[in-house]
This record gives C-alpha cells, sequence and structure tokens, in this order.
C-alpha cells in the first residue's frame, strides 16, 4: 500500500493543495453570506477608503449592543491619522478593524463594510500591545522600541503602519517626544509617507496638524450628561483634550476614595500647568490674586522652579490650599 501511494504521491499533494484552496474559498463566502460581507475593489493607487467598516471578529462576540460601523477614508494627501479618545472607547479596535479589512480583501475575500475601495499594499506594519520579553531580558520600552525601528526601516510608501500608543512604555516626555519624532519622520522622509493610523494619548500630537499638511486630527466620540460619560465608539474628525483614565477606573470598581482622591489631584494637575483656566475669561479685577504681604505669594516668590520635582510641587499646591481655605 504505501509503495502505491508513494507512486501518486505527486498527485495526492496536488489534489489535498487543491481541496484546501476550495475550502478557504468555500469558507470566505460562508462568512461573507452570513455576516453581510461586500466585495472590496482594489486598485493601484495608495488610496483607503472603508465606508461602515466593522471589526469581523468583535461584531460578531457582541450579543448586548449593537457594532457601531465606522469609516476610515484617507483624503488625498493625507498621510497619518492621530488618532485620540478616552481609554476603552474603541480606539484599539478601531486600528486593528482597518488592518484585517485590508487584508481580507487582499487574500481574496468579501470585507465587513457598506463599500471599500484598498490601494495594494506590500505590508502591514503594527505596533500594539505592551508586554516584556523576559527571557531574552527585554522591558516593555525596550520591546516597543525594537518593533518601532523595524516598521521606520522597513515601511514602504505602500505600507500600512498601525501605532497604538507609541512612546507610553516610558517617562511622560521622553515617550511624548519619541512619539511627536516618529509621526514627523513617517511624514515627511521621502521613501515612506505610508498611510498611518496613530492612535495615542498624548493629545499635545494634535497640534501636528497645524504643523504638517499631511496629518489629520480624529477622535473617538463621548456623550457626557449629568456626570455620565457615555462612549459612542464613533471616529469623528478632531482631537479629544481629555482620556477619562479616572471614569474608566471607576467603571473597573476602584474604591471611591481613590476616586475621590484621584479627581482632586488630576485637578490641582491641571491648575499648575494652566489647563484649569485656560478657556476662562478673566476680569481685570481678578488678576491680582493675593495681596502683596499674602505669605502663599512670599514662598512663590521665595521657590526655585526649576528645581521643584512634579510631587514637589503638588506637595506644595497641596499646602496651600489647605492654608488658603483655613
Amino acid at each position: 500500500v504505501c509503495d502505491s501511494l508513494s507512486q501518486s504521491s505527486k498527485k495526492l499533494l496536488e489534489t489535498a493543495q487543491a481541496l484546501a484552496e476550495i475550502d478557504v474559498f468555500v469558507s470566505f463566502s460562508e462568512i461573507a453570506v452570513k455576516n453581510n460581507y461586500v466585495c472590496p475593489e482594489l486598485v493601484e493607487d495608495s488610496i483607503l477608503c472603508i465606508y461602515d467598516g466593522r471589526h469581523p471578529v468583535v461584531e460578531t462576540n457582541i450579543t448586548d449592543q449593537r457594532f457601531i460601523p465606522n469609516d476610515s477614508i484617507f483624503e488625498p494627501g493625507e498621510i497619518v491619522r492621530i488618532i485620540t479618545g478616552p481609554n476603552m472607547s474603541g480606539k484599539s479596535t478601531f486600528l486593528r478593524q482597518v488592518a484585517l479589512i485590508v487584508l481580507m480583501a487582499q487574500i481574496g475575500s468579501f470585507v465587513p463594510a457598506k463599500s471599500a475601495v484598498i490601494g495594494i499594499t506590500d505590508r502591514i506594519f503594527t505596533r500594539i500591545g505592551a508586554q516584556d520579553e523576559i527571557h531574552a531580558g527585554q522591558s516593555t520600552f525596550m520591546v516597543e522600541m525594537i518593533e518601532t525601528a523595524n516598521i521606520l526601516n522597513h515601511a514602504t510608501n505602500r505600507s500600512l503602519l498601525i501605532l497604538d500608543e507609541i512612546g507610553r512604555g516610558t517617562s511622560t516626555y521622553d515617550g511624548l517626544s519619541i512619539a511627536w519624532a516618529v509621526v514627523e519622520y513617517i511624514h515627511n522622509h521621502p521613501k515612506l509617507r505610508a498611510r498611518t493610523l496613530f492612535a495615542t494619548h498624548y493629545h499635545e500630537l494634535t497640534q501636528l496638524s497645524e504643523l504638517f499638511p499631511g496629518v489629520r486630527n480624529y477622535n473617538v466620540a463621548v456623550s457626557e450628561a449629568d456626570n455620565t460619560v457615555i462612549f459612542l465608539h464613533k471616529i469623528i474628525p478632531g482631537g479629544a483634550d481629555r482620556s477619562y483614565g479616572i471614569h474608566v477606573g471607576q467603571l473597573a470598581g476602584l474604591p471611591r476614595p481613590v476616586v475621590q482622591r484621584a479627581t482632586e489631584i488630576l485637578r490641582l494637575l491641571e491648575l499648575s500647568s494652566g489647563k484649569a483656566v485656560k478657556n476662562e475669561t478673566v476680569s481685570a479685577e481678578q488678576m491680582v490674586l493675593f495681596p502683596e504681604t499674602n505669605p502663599i505669594l512670599k514662598s512663590l516668590e521665595q521657590m526655585d522652579l526649576n528645581s521643584l520635582s512634579p510631587i514637589e510641587a503638588l506637595n506644595k499646591l497641596y499646602e496651600w490650599k489647605k492654608n488658603f481655605l483655613t
């Protein structure tokens, strides 16, 4: 029997390969009909136009609510799309959704969308998630930087880049600086300029749209009413200015004292950076906050701001607030 099979091994392998391909296309057809997929249009131009795109896995696993579809339409000249918004609002799901739709289109599958026109992509690069490589002696940040370096060194203008929270594995200013420089490099490098989705909590990056013509800002819509935050999971134009991290912590079950204290610290930090009053109109009479003999003013005049750490500044603000109220 073995000798007989060995004589026909080539035909058997070819038959098995053909059956495997048929099985794949039958599966594509079945899932396309079942989940209302559409036939994408593949073009040579470096464009990306997905209308009412959906995540092929997430939409089939949620039963208590309707999956919210989102467009992903890169306008002419658009290179980098910076996406800001709250935690748990759906930024990462949206990024994965776009990557999966492009991948499905190029392997011959229909896609979960109302319509899709997709420029041929040579590679899809992703920098998503955070994990240590303990066995290799690499920290979360080192892994993040290695993956980012690989993307920047090998991507082309026909690639699709999916970048989620670049720079979050290190200190705030280092991370922000790296994220900013990465966006600049992608936008300005003559051999790169790849279609890029860049999700971030660094709201300062939204300023890049004013500096570079190919950068656009988008955010995940939120509805606030009666101290309740509702994530709408809809990607809309414009940048976000809040992350609602404390609200997410409250949803996760953080003790009430922790939530209250976090809210108080947030207000103090915003006050110290000037954010709490940047949109308020201050009258001339309000410009002088303290009389000249006020001890708080004297303490402020004697303080060396250049050598003050953030925690020392926070403690000093808390001390001033306590003394002022008493």
